[in-house]
């Protein structure tokens, strides 16, 4: 599968995505766990089948210590029993935050509530922002039909 766009090689691409992508790179360092941020960019790639950030966020969570199993059960999460309750009131929000025009709601109050329960205002920010940037990162690379499998952890960071 080839791209349809190769945004390195392109200058108005480059442009406009260093300071796109500065802002990934500053939602690392935000108070958010780097468990949760991995797992959240995750759920929301699947939803939206981004294979690339798929592939990505799979191998960014294991190189930080991950486990197979927990991996493999964030499309499950909510009968999993891996999870804390923090990761899956993010998790939940993660997914709501997603599906917006699925649910006439948006985030519902109860979700909403739940995330308050174990993240500070801060921690709150950073989980909104990242669900936020992958949902536009993924649309960026499934518009242009970006390629999944040759990601090395790190390659971004």
């Amino acid at each position: 599968m080839d791209a349809r766009l190769n945004y390195f090689t392109i200058p108005a691409a480059g442009k406009a995505l260093k300071y796109f992508m500065s802002a990934g790179k500053e939602l690392k360092d935000m108070p958010l766990p780097a468990a949760t941020q991995e797992l959240v960019a995750l759920r929301v790639s699947q939803i939206n089948g981004c294979a690339v950030c798929i592939d990505m966020h799979t191998k960014e969570a294991t190189a930080a210590g991950e486990t197979p199993v927990r991996l493999n059960l964030v499309a499950a999460w909510r009968e999993a029993t891996v999870f804390t309750e923090a990761e899956r009131a993010a998790l939940a929000l993660a997914e709501e935050g997603t599906r917006v025009a699925d649910a006439a709601h948006g985030v519902s109050d109860e979700t909403w509530a739940r995330a308050t329960a174990h993240y500070d205002q801060e921690q709150l920010t950073a989980l909104v922002i990242l669900v936020s940037f992958m949902n536009s990162v993924n649309r960026l690379n499934i518009i242009t039909q970006q390629p999944a499998g040759n990601y090395q952890a790190g390659q971004f960071h």
